[in-house]
C-alpha cells in the first residue's frame, strides 16, 4: 500500500500542486502579493477551526453590518452553518426533524439547512473557500496575476465566483447551458464581465466530462488556476472539519431533547447526494464518532454507481457519470438512488398552494413544518427520499436518527418548477396531484434501487473510478491506489491544522502593514 511517506515524486507534486495538498509556502513572491491585496482590501481570512465552532471569534467584530447577501469581504466569516436567515449568529445549526407523518417511516430523520449560507444561499460557498484559502496562505495562487476557475454544474461555481471577489481576484464559472436559469441571472449580477467568465458547457447534470474538457483547454494558460471541486482535496478536508463537526452539534441537540422524554437517540446513518463528494466527506467524521453508515446518493435516470450506468436528468447540484477523487468510496455502505421525477413533483408539492394544503390538511403535516418546505431544493428532496429508503433498507426503529442536508433550497428553482407546470399539469397542480405525488414518492418508497454495499460492491465502485481519473485525468496510479485505505483518508486531516496556523501567519502579515 502506498503512504504518504513512500509517494513518488510524481505523487508528492501531484498532491501539492494538482490537488491542493500544499503543507509549505511553495511561491513566496505570491504569497507577499496575496498579503498586500488583502491588506489594501481589507481581508482577513476565518480558520477551518473558527468556521467549525464560530463561537470562537466575536461575531460583530468580525462580521458587522455586513450584508450577508452582498459582495462583502466580511461575509467570509460566514461560511459556517451557525446563521440564519438574516445572516446573525445561532446558537445551534437551523434543522428540522421530520415526523412520520411526512416520511412513513418511525426514525426521526433530521435536516440541516443550507440555504442559510452567505451570498449564495447554498452550502458549496463552503467547499469553494476550502478549495481557494488554502492554495492562496501557502502560495500557490495570486490574486494578481490568477482567474480561478471553478468547475460545477451549479452551486460551487457560483460560491467561487462569490469566493474569489471577496478575496479580491477574478473568478471564472464553468457550468453546463442545462442548470437552472437563476443559477445564471446569480452570475450575471455578481460577474464584472459575464461574457468571459461564464462558460456554458454542453449539456447538464450529467455532463461532468464536458467541464473537465473545458477546464484542460483554459489551463494550457498560465494565468487559468483551476480549482476543481472534484478532485481538489480541500473540498473534502473542509466538509470533513466544519460540516462534519455542525451535523454532530445538531445531532447531539436533538438527542438532548429526546432525552428529556427517556429516550436514547443514535445517529445510524448519513445521506448524501455525492455531487463533487465534498459534503459526503461530512460522514467520515459522523462514522468515527457515532458509527453512522455513510450513504451515498445519485440519480436513478444516471445510475454510476448503482449499474456503472448513464443518463441525464435534473436533480441539480449532484453531477454524475463518473466517481469524484476526493469520494472516500471504499468507506460507502449504502447506495440509493432517486428519480427526478420523485424530487420534481415533490418539489412542486411542497412550493403551491394545493400542495401545501393537501400536506396539512390530509396528510397531517403541522403548518410550522410545511412552511419550512421551502428552504428544499431538488438535492434536498432527494437526500430526504435517500434517508427514507435507508430507514426502510436498514430496518431502522424510531430511536435510531438519520441525518442529512438541505443544500440549498426551493428558491433556486422557479423556473424549472414552471416548465415541469407547463410540460406535465397544464399550469394547473391540484390537491389530486399532490395526492399522487406523496402517494408514489413518500408513502411507496421502497428499498428498489439500493446497495446495502459488501467489500466486493466497494471494490467495484472504487476501480470504476480508474477511467475518469488515471486515464482521462493523469492522475498519478499510486496515488489513485492509495485512495483505497482508510490510512490515506486519515492521513490528509493533518493539513487542516496545517493551514490554520498559516491562516493566523497570513493574517498577522496583513495585519502587520
Amino acid at each position: 500500500m502506498t503512504t504518504f511517506d513512500d509517494a513518488s515524486a510524481a505523487t508528492t507534486d501531484a498532491l501539492e500542486n494538482q490537488f491542493g495538498l500544499a503543507d509549505r509556502i511553495v511561491d513566496d513572491a505570491a504569497l507577499a502579493n496575496s498579503v498586500q491585496r488583502f491588506r489594501e482590501q481589507g481581508i482577513t481570512l476565518p480558520t477551518f477551526a473558527q468556521l467549525a465552532d464560530p463561537s470562537t471569534f466575536d461575531q460583530d467584530e468580525k462580521v458587522g453590518d455586513a450584508d450577508p447577501q452582498g459582495p462583502d469581504a466580511r461575509n467570509l466569516w460566514r461560511v459556517h452553518w451557525y446563521n440564519d436567515l438574516q445572516g446573525d449568529r445561532v446558537d445551534v445549526p437551523e434543522h428540522v426533524v421530520l415526523p412520520s407523518t411526512l416520511t412513513g417511516v418511525d426514525s426521526p430523520i433530521i435536516v440541516v439547512f443550507g440555504d442559510r449560507f452567505p451570498m449564495i444561499t447554498a452550502h458549496k460557498v463552503l467547499a469553494a473557500y476550502s478549495c481557494l484559502a488554502p492554495r492562496v496562505v501557502t502560495g500557490q495562487f495570486d490574486p494578481t496575476v490568477h482567474r480561478a476557475v471553478w468547475p460545477s454544474t451549479g452551486n460551487y461555481a457560483r460560491g467561487g465566483i462569490a469566493i474569489s471577489k471577496i478575496m479580491a481576484s477574478r473568478g471564472v464559472a464553468i457550468l453546463p447551458e442545462g442548470m437552472s436559469q437563476e443559477r445564471f441571472d446569480w452570475l450575471d449580477t455578481w460577474c464584472a464581465n459575464p461574457e468571459e467568465d461564464v462558460i456554458k458547457t454542453h449539456g447538464t447534470e450529467s455532463n461532468v466530462k464536458e467541464i473537465y474538457d473545458a477546464c484542460n483547454e483554459l489551463a494550457k494558460d498560465p494565468g487559468n488556476f483551476i480549482l476543481n471541486q472534484f478532485s481538489e482535496f480541500g473540498n473534502h478536508l473542509g466538509h470533513y472539519n466544519v460540516t462534519g463537526r455542525a451535523l454532530g452539534h445538531v445531532f447531539e441537540t436533538v438527542r438532548a431533547e429526546y432525552a428529556l422524554v427517556g429516550r436514547d437517540l443514535e445517529l445510524a446513518a448519513f445521506t448524501s447526494a455525492t455531487g463533487s463528494a465534498g459534503t459526503i466527506g461530512a460522514g467520515d467524521r459522523l462514522k468515527e464518532e457515532y458509527g453512522a453508515k455513510i450513504v451515498a446518493v445519485e440519480a436513478l435516470e444516471c445510475p454510476t454507481m448503482l449499474e456503472n450506468g448513464y443518463g441525464e436528468h435534473n436533480i441539480q447540484g449532484i453531477g454524475d457519470k463518473h466517481i469524484p477523487l476526493i469520494h472516500n468510496i471504499a468507506n460507502t455502505d449504502v447506495v440509493v438512488a432517486i428519480s427526478d421525477k420523485a424530487t420534481d413533483e415533490l418539489d412542486l408539492t411542497f412550493n403551491t398552494d394545493a400542495g401545501r394544503a393537501y400536506l396539512a390538511q390530509s396528510q397531517g403535516v403541522s403548518q410550522s413544518l410545511v412552511d419550512k418546505l421551502e428552504h428544499f431544493g431538488f438535492s434536498s428532496i432527494a437526500n430526504v427520499l435517500a434517508a427514507i429508503k435507508t430507514a426502510k433498507l436498514l430496518n431502522l426503529g424510531e430511536d435510531q436518527a438519520l441525518i442529512t442536508v438541505a443544500t440549498d433550497g426551493a428558491a433556486l428553482y422557479p423556473s424549472e418548477r414552471a416548465k415541469l407546470m407547463e410540460r406535465q399539469y397544464g399550469n394547473e397542480f391540484t390537491t389530486t396531484d399532490a395526492a399522487a405525488a406523496v402517494g408514489e414518492h413518500l408513502a411507496a418508497a421502497s428499498t428498489d434501487h439500493m446497495i446495502d454495499c459488501t467489500d466486493v460492491d466497494r471494490r467495484r465502485l472504487f476501480n470504476l473510478g480508474y477511467y475518469t481519473w488515471v486515464e482521462q485525468q493523469g492522475t498519478p496510479f499510486d496515488l489513485f491506489e492509495a485512495r483505497r485505505s482508510q490510512e490515506f483518508w486519515r492521513g490528509l486531516r493533518r493539513y487542516t491544522g496545517v493551514w490554520d496556523s498559516m491562516i493566523d501567519d497570513f493574517n498577522a502579515q496583513v495585519a502587520a502593514g
